[in-house]
């Protein structure tokens, strides 16, 4: 990963909305929620929350599927993997192996 795209999504997750739709999604697992759902688990208004949904897609954080009306989204459980691998692979002078567990 370059630096560039985990600012990308550091910035992305810059809100606690953002954060709170995230962790709601990553609970979904792959079945993801569609908009409505997710606005009415997290008590949002539908354009606020379709500006949050926007920008995290663009982060890459969440993958969207059109079905039908609806859009799906999901959530990019790799992409965050990825990021927490760019966080920590200098750990321990570059052996993470040494690292406290998690």
């Amino acid at each position: 990963m370059k630096k560039e795209s985990a600012t990308l999504i550091f910035e992305s997750l810059a809100s606690g909305i953002r954060q709170d739709i995230y962790r709601l999604l990553v609970k979904c697992g792959q079945e993801g929620m569609v908009a409505g759902q997710i606005a009415t688990s997290l008590g949002l208004p539908p354009n606020n929350l379709s500006f949050h949904l926007k920008a995290m897609a663009h982060a890459g954080l969440l993958s969207v599927v059109q079905e039908g009306r609806f859009q799906r989204y999901r959530a990019n459980v790799p992409l965050m993997l990825e990021l927490i691998d760019y966080l920590t692979a200098e750990c321990c002078g570059g052996h993470p192996e040494q690292c406290i567990p998690r």
